[in-house]
């Protein structure tokens, strides 16, 4: 059946067949627990109503389960299968995101600097038959997060090789301290490693209107503890975080196993494209079909 095809956004009964491979976009989720498809079913605004309130209290909604055991497990043979197509990054790295800023005091967050180390397949790089890729462009699930995040509408990226990756942590790796610098990331976590790989959160430590560098200084300083949330992120959570305005990190990954995790970014508007600075730092390149180099390679 090589021959049909079919637009994920068309609905739950369509049946994708790529390359033999027969995908409905809504068998991967537990549709039981997250009834997506039911548009104005109290079912399906309770659950919104939980992750909205969870999302006001601490900047993210953990949806625990929200991938059904099959779909887990055909978004884990995904991953699999694309693992020797990531790109790796890692060294030193600022907690905003940016270059540090040395007019600054000593000791200023600005000038902090962190480890991060992690492998990122681009959009691009996903087959046709890919299911992590299906589920991404399927339209209920971005109507859910749109709903989740009280929008009334969300846009999938436009870059070809942002959007959706796939990203890939193994021993050694981790994510420093950071603020994220769009106002929300979607995530799926696919696969977690033996030991470390702790997603954890100080949430909203600053505002649009308070840096608190203070605070913020206290946390990557290693001296404050106390207000630090570590987030389960069991394989099958589909996590809707809000991460501009909360300090987060993944703590060192240990073992042979390598921790997978899906993200699907949306924005609020259409076209959106990552800039040139990260995708050269997170692929390696700013076209598909580009050779990757590393981000101090000369061109």
């Amino acid at each position: 059946m090589d021959d049909e095809q079919f637009d994920p956004g068309s609905g739950h009964s369509a049946v994708v067949y790529v390359h033999d491979v027969a995908w409905n976009p809504g068998d991967l989720i537990d549709l039981d627990a997250y009834p997506l498809l039911e548009a104005t079913s109290e079912r399906r605004s309770a659950v919104v109503a939980d992750a909205r309130a969870s999302l006001t209290a601490i900047g993210a909604a953990e949806l625990n389960g929200f991938l059904s055991p099959d779909g887990l497990e055909a978004l884990r043979a995904d991953a699999e299968s694309v693992l020797d197509r990531a790109h790796r990054s890692e060294g030193p790295a600022t907690a905003y995101l940016e270059f540090p800023d040395f007019s600054l005091e000593e000791g200023h967050p600005r000038r902090w600097l962190g480890y991060g180390g992690v492998g990122a397949v681009a959009r691009d790089l996903f087959d046709d038959d890919s299911a992590l890729r299906w589920l991404y462009e399927w339209d209920p699930l971005t109507d859910f997060i749109a709903a989740i995040l009280g929008l009334g509408e969300v846009f999938r990226y436009a870059d070809p090789l942002g959007g959706l990756n796939l990203a890939i942590m193994r021993s050694g790796d981790q994510l420093q301290w950071h603020f994220d610098q769009t106002d929300f990331v979607v995530s799926l976590a696919i696969r977690d490693a033996e030991h470390g790989g702790d997603f954890e959160v100080v949430p909203r430590i600053r505002s649009a209107d308070d840096e608190r560098y203070d605070a913020v200084a206290a946390v990557l300083d290693g001296h404050d503890h106390s207000s630090v949330l570590r987030l389960g992120m069991r394989p099958g959570t589909l996590l809707v975080f809000e991460g501009r305005h909360s300090l987060h990190r993944v703590t060192p990954i240990e073992g042979s196993t390598s921790r997978l995790v899906g993200l699907l970014g949306y924005d609020t508007r259409p076209g959106t494209m990552s800039s040139d600075l990260l995708k050269m730092i997170r692929y390696g390149r700013l076209e598909p079909g580009q050779e990757p180099r590393q981000f101090f390679e000369p061109a």
